[in-house]
C-alpha cells in the first residue's frame, strides 16, 4: 500500500506517519514510498486501533483491447502482471525492450497468450502509414490512365568492383549535361538526369526489341535519369523499404575480366525481379580485351545477349575514351520505349530518397526522385518516420529549381531528420497533417525494431521454397499470390503449400511442421495456442503489414538458392621483403615471387606465421618501376595495396582470383 493513502486514511501526513511509525517501533525505510499490505494493516491498528478493510481481490482476465502500439508498461497494466515479468516474458521471446518501449499488436498478443489472455486490437484511426515497396506502383495503379504520360527511364548502373561503373557514371555525365551547366556537376546527389540531343541513328537492336521500324525514331529531347547507388545493399534497401525506382538495369562487364561474384548478384536479382538489363562491355578498348569471352561466360549464367539470338541488349564500350556512348544511350531508350514507363504529373505526389545527409547550412536534406505527380517548393510532406515544408530544392548541378516532375531528382531541404534510404515521400495538406503520420510511422519503426523477424529458409535439394500464406482478406491474399507467382526462376521456384483467409491457427503450425513450410501472414494473428506451438516446434512465422516487404524477403530467400558457386584460383604465393610506405587502408610494399604469378588487381590473403591476418586487393602493380600486368616467379615486384590491415616485413601474400559457374558442373 502506499504510504500517502494509508496517511490519508489516518488523517495524517506522510511526514507524521513516519515520525509516529518509527515511534511505533515500524522499522520502514525513510525513503520507503509504500509497505506491504500486512504491514499497513498491522501500522493502521497500531496508531488507529482499527483494522482496515482487505483490498478486494483481482478479477482473473481473459481478454484485453490493445491499440497498434502499446508501451511495455501499458501492456503490464492491462494484464495485472509485474513489468519485470513482462519484460522476462519478452525477451524469452527474442524481443529486448525497456519498460517505455512500444510494441506492436502482434507481439503483445505473444506475450498475452502466455498469461491466458487474447487481444482484440483496436482499430487505428485513418489512414495506414504502414508503406513498402510497392507502395508507389500501388498508388500509381489508382491513378486516371487517360492522365499518364511518358516519363524518363530510371537506370541503375550496377556491376562487379573495378569493372567501370564510376567512370561510366562520370563519362556520361559530364558529356551529356547542357552546355548552359557549363558541363558541371557541382556536388554530388546520388542521381542525375541528361537529355540525349543526338540525331536519330540506326536502330541497330530496335527489331529484336519489338519495336516497328517507323516508331520512336527521333529521340531528341529524351531524358535519363541515372542512379549513383552506392552499392548491391542500397538497391536492396531501396526496394525493401520503398519502392521499386529502377526500370532498367545497366550491367557493366570489364572485357578483361569478364563474370566475377557482383556480376552473378546483378543477374540474379534482375532475373528474379523481372527487371529489364542491358549489358555494357567495357575496356574494350585494352589490348587484353576479350568481349566474345564474356559473352560466352554470360550464356553460362542464363544471360544470352541479342547478337547470339537471346533477349539481353549488349553494348561495347570504353567508360575511359566515350566509345559506345551514344549506342548504349540509344539503347536505353528503345527498351524504355518497349517498357512503356508512364506516370501523370497532375497526380498524387510520390517520391523516393535514394540519399540522405546532414549539411552545415540547411540541416537534414534528401536527394529524392520524383515518381509521380509534382514536388513543389513550400509544399508540405511526409518522408518516412519524418515530416516537414520543402524549403528549397536543387537539381545535380546545385541549380535551384521551383518544381519537379516525374523522374527528375532533386535535392530537398527543410525535414526534420534523416529520412533512411528507400523512405517514401508523400505530400500533405497541412504540416500538423505531414507531422502526425510521421509520428505514427515513426512508431511502427520503432516497434519493428524490436523484433527480430527469423530467415527465409527454403529446401536446398529441391530448391523450392515452400510457404503456408494467411491473409486477413481475399483481395490481400490474391495479390500476394499474383506477385509471389510471378518470382522464380527455372532453377528456382515459390511452392505456395496451402493459403486462405483466417487467423494463424494450431493445426497451421502443425502443417507448418509436417510439409517444412515457413508460415506468412499479412494483417491476420495468432490464436492464443498457436503462438506457443511455433515456439516450441520451431517453426518460422512470420507477420507482415507490407505486401512488397513481404516480397522482398521472399526475394531475398530465392537469391540465397540461385545454383551458382564461387571458385577460388589460387594464382600465386609473395614473399614480402621491405614496407616502403604505410597508410590507414594500405600501402606500398616490395618483395619476390615465391610460387605461381602474381596478378595486378587481385585480391589477396595475408600470411604471418602461417597463420590468416587479414585479406586485401592489389591496386598497383610495378616491375623495375614499370607498371605490368603480372610478375612471374623468382621475379621482384613493387605493390600499391588496399588493406585495412597493415602488411608486415615476411609476410607471405596469397593471391587469389574469384569465378562462378553453375553448382554440380
Amino acid at each position: 500500500m502506499d504510504l500517502s493513502t494509508l496517511s490519508q486514511q489516518l488523517n495524517m501526513s506522510v511526514q507524521e506517519l513516519r515520525a509516529k511509525m518509527r515511534v511505533a517501533g515500524f522499522r520502514v525505510s525513510l525513503k520507503a514510498r509504500k509497505v506491504e499490505n500486512s504491514l499497513a494493516r498491522d501500522i493502521y491498528k497500531k496508531l488507529s486501533g482499527v483494522v482496515p478493510e482487505a483490498e478486494p481481490k483481482a478479477v482473473k482476465i481473459t481478454k484485453i483491447s490493445v491499440p497498434p502500439f502499446i508501451t511495455v508498461k501499458e501492456l503490464a497494466e492491462k494484464l495485472h502482471e509485474p513489468v519485470t515479468a513482462v519484460i522476462k516474458k519478452l525477451i524469452q521471446n527474442g524481443v529486448m525492450a525497456t519498460i517505455n518501449e512500444e510494441i506492436d499488436t502482434e507481439t503483445a498478443a505473444i506475450i498475452a497468450a502466455e498469461y491466458g489472455v487474447e487481444v482484440e486490437a483496436e482499430q487505428a484511426s485513418g489512414e495506414s502509414v504502414k508503406l513498402g515497396l510497392g507502395y508507389v506502383s500501388e498508388q500509381m495503379g489508382r491513378e486516371n490512365a487517360t492522365d499518364l504520360e511518358t516519363r524518363p527511364p530510371i537506370v541503375a548502373v550496377m556491376g562487379h568492383v573495378d569493372h567501370g561503373k564510376t567512370t561510366l557514371l562520370d563519362t556520361i555525365r559530364k558529356t551529356k549535361v547542357a552546355a548552359s551547366e557549363a558541363g558541371a556537376i557541382t556536388q554530388h546527389i546520388g542521381a542525375y538526369q541528361i537529355e540525349v540531343p543526338q540525331e536519330p541513328k540506326s536502330r541497330g537492336g530496335g527489331a529484336e526489341l519489338g519495336i516497328p521500324a517507323s516508331a520512336g525514331d527521333d529521340f531528341t529531347g529524351r531524358k535519363i535519369t541515372f542512379l549513383d547507388t552506392p552499392g548491391h545493399e542500397a538497391f536492396a534497401a531501396m526496394r525493401a523499404r520503398g519502392a521499386n525506382v529502377t526500370d532498367i538495369i545497366v550491367l557493366v562487364v570489364a572485357a578483361d575480366d569478364s563474370v566475377k561474384p557482383q556480376t552473378l548478384e546483378v543477374i540474379n536479382r534482375a532475373k528474379l525481379t523481372k527487371t529489364p538489363m542491358i549489358v555494357a562491355i567495357n575496356k574494350v578498348d585494352k589490348p587484353e580485351a576479350n568481349p566474345e569471352r564474356v559473352k560466352a561466360d554470360l550464356v553460362n549464367l542464363g544471360v544470352t545477349i541479342e547478337e547470339w539470338g537471346g533477349g539481353t541488349p549488349a553494348v561495347n564500350i570504353s567508360a575511359k575514351t566515350g566509345l559506345g556512348i551514344e549506342k548504349l544511350l540509344e539503347t536505353i531508350l528503345l527498351v524504355a520505349e518497349v517498357e512503356e514507363l508512364k506516370a501523370n504529373p497532375k497526380g498524387q505526389t510520390l517520391g523516393t530518397v535514394i540519399e540522405s545527409h546532414l549539411s552545415k547550412g540547411q540541416g537534414a536534406v534528401a536527394t529524392v526522385i520524383v515518381q509521380n505527380g509534382i514536388l513543389r517548393n513550400g509544399d508540405n510532406v511526409m518522408v518516412g518516420s519524418t515530416h516537414g515544408r520543402v524549403r528549397s530544392m536543387e537539381d545535380a548541378a546545385g541549380k535551384r529549381v521551383k518544381e519537379a516532375g516525374p523522374a527528375l531528382p532533386v535535392v530537398i531541404s527543410g525535414l526534420s531528420d534523416l529520412p533512411e534510404v528507400g523512405d517514401i515521400l508523400r505530400v500533405a495538406l497541412t504540416l500538423e497533417e505531414a507531422r502526425a503520420e510521421a509520428i505514427a510511422l515513426a512508431k511502427l519503426e520503432r516497434a519493428k525494431r524490436l523484433l527480430s523477424r527469423s530467415e527465409l529458409k527454403p529446401d536446398p535439394s529441391t530448391r523450392e521454397l515452400k510457404l503456408i500464406l494467411r491473409a486477413d482478406m481475399a483481395g490481400s491474399l490474391g495479390a500476394i499470390t499474383d506477385a509471389l507467382g510471378k518470382l522464380g526462376t527455372e532453377e528456382v521456384k515459390v511452392n505456395i503449400v496451402d493459403q486462405k483467409v483466417s487467423e494463424i491457427t494450431e493445426s497451421d503450425i502443425l502443417l507448418a511442421e509436417n510439409t517444412g513450410s515457413p508460415i506468412i501472414g499479412f494483417h491476420t494473428r495468432f490464436t492464443p495456442g498457436a503462438a506457443k506451438l511455433a515456439k516450441q516446434k520451431n517453426i518460422t512465422v512470420d507477420i507482415y503489414e507490407v505486401i512488397y516487404e513481404l516480397i522482398e524477403d521472399v526475394t531475398s530467400a530465392l537469391l540465397r538458392m540461385m545454383p551458382m558457386v564461387i571458385v577460388e584460383t589460387v594464382l600465386g604465393k609473395a614473399k614480402i621483403k621491405a614496407v616502403f610506405r604505410t597508410e590507414k587502408d594500405g600501402g606500398i610494399v616490395g618483395g619476390e615471387v615465391a610460387d605461381g604469378k602474381i596478378v595486378d588487381k587481385k585480391k589477396f590473403r595475408i600470411m604471418r606465421e602461417q597463420q590468416l591476418v587479414g585479406e586485401g586487393k592489389i591496386e598497383e602493380l610495378q616491375q623495375n618501376k614499370v607498371e605490368v600486368g603480372e610478375v612471374a616467379v623468382g621475379r621482384e615486384f613493387g605493390l600499391k595495396i588496399r588493406s585495412t590491415v597493415p602488411v608486415k616485413s615476411g609476410d607471405v601474400l596469397e593471391i587469389y582470383d574469384e569465378s562462378v559457374k553453375k553448382k554440380g558442373t
